[in-house]
């Protein structure tokens, strides 16, 4: 059987944020609401030029600088802050990454979870053909209302994977445990920009599909509890990673060790929410963060999307992993960032929209190597500073 996987991933999220202790001294309220009562204790912001696209250009990069662009024949964008009802957000990172021509781009979309269906289909096809590549990207803005009660789960970020039959970090497990049900626990009509939700609802729900994914799991031949050495969740916030695990836990009748899911959430506490790519920037915080050697070891995956879509799924790392991580790259990208005030904030919460065709110029912010320099009749421009 052919062993299909990831070869290598990677993330990004913007060089600024809002401390969640500002937040709370604004609202007036105790910090400890958001640094415990959520574990939370930052939010990315992008830039009025930077968006999904910037950031998954960013994400991508360092794997096609790393492994070249060789096999790959297809992109999969995984979002759910879409830029355009018909075209694919990655047809942009296609040309700004200078893939080959021979390749199909689509995108996807269910939620927070799209990114998951992705990294299956893709693992599907190498399986098919192990001499081509995926590209799967997740990549996302989440935001909420000022002064609702999301707001403290905001965020922005990217995570690419380069999916192949040669995995250098994770085999994919073949057995998954699904989930669907018809709900409105968090929704975004076309017409608004921000998202409509019902937290307690989804909260409640999120656990139930994960339990009842967990349960297909089993019956489909998954593997027990015990066999995991690591879990790693969909974070929408951090403490909704520990609910799940203490909840995941309980239903396996096993003891309950918090320490098998903490280093996925270390990221996820400065970056805050990014939906699609939240289990999988959780699933590298892992492989970053964890102590000691996890070769061989599997690693427990759940996914949610609101909607609602669950899937758990197992994946095994490889010998060699260490080799293949970027740590240093990923670390940097965090120290480097800055803070903004209240005010800077707001203004970067209302970043302007370009209405009936008219011409948007936007100011250098980015600090990466790509940038939406503008919209102009409906069309969005996006730049490569090094070109």
């Amino acid at each position: 059987m052919i062993k299909t996987g990831i070869e290598a991933m990677s993330f990004y999220t913007p060089h600024r944020y809002i401390s969640l202790a500002t937040l709370a001294e604004k609202h007036g309220i105790d910090p400890e609401k958001f640094s415990r009562g959520i574990g939370q204790e930052k939010i990315a912001l992008p830039g009025h030029d930077e968006d999904i696209v910037t950031m998954a250009a960013e994400a991508a990069r360092p794997l096609i600088d790393r492994y070249g662009t060789e096999g790959i024949d297809t992109v999969l964008f995984a979002t759910e802050t879409g830029i355009d009802q018909s075209k694919a957000a990655g047809i942009y990172v296609h040309r700004l990454l200078g893939l080959p021509a021979n390749c199909r781009n689509v995108e996807l979309k269910q939620a927070c979870y799209s990114a998951t269906p992705a990294l299956q289909l893709a693992c599907s096809y190498v399986a098919r053909r192990p001499d081509r590549k995926v590209l799967v990207i997740a990549s996302d803005v989440a935001r909420y209302d000022r002064e609702s009660s999301g707001e403290a789960t905001q965020g922005a970020g990217a995570v690419a994977m380069l999916i192949s039959a040669d995995p250098k970090l994770l085999e994919i497990g073949a057995v998954s445990g699904l989930f669907s049900e018809d709900i409105m626990d968090f929704w975004r009509p076309n017409h608004r920009r921000t998202p409509l939700f019902d937290g307690k609802f989804s909260t409640l729900r999120y656990l139930n599909a994960l339990i009842e994914a967990w349960r297909d799991y089993g019956e489909n031949g998954g593997k027990a509890y015990e066999d995991f050495a690591r879990f790693c969740y969909h974070l929408p916030f951090s403490r909704m990673g520990e609910k799940a695990h203490r909840h995941l836990a309980k239903s396996a009748k096993a003891s309950l060790d918090m320490e098998m899911a903490l280093p996925g959430m270390l990221y996820n506490r400065v970056v805050g929410n990014s939906y699609t790519a939240s289990i999988y920037l959780a699933l590298i915080s892992t492989l970053e963060n964890s102590e000691d050697d996890l070769t061989g070891k599997s690693i427990g995956l759940f996914s949610y999307g609101s909607g609602a879509t669950g899937e758990f799924f197992d994946a095994t790392v490889v010998s060699g992993y260490q080799e293949h991580l970027f740590t240093q790259h990923h670390q940097a990208i965090l120290e480097d960032r800055v803070p903004v005030s209240y005010e800077d904030y707001v203004e970067l919460w209302g970043a302007p929209v370009a209405k009936d065709g008219e011409e948007l110029t936007f100011e250098v912010e980015a600090r990466g190597r790509y940038r939406l320099a503008g919209i102009n009749d409906h069309k969005r421009i996006y730049v490569d500073t090094r070109a």
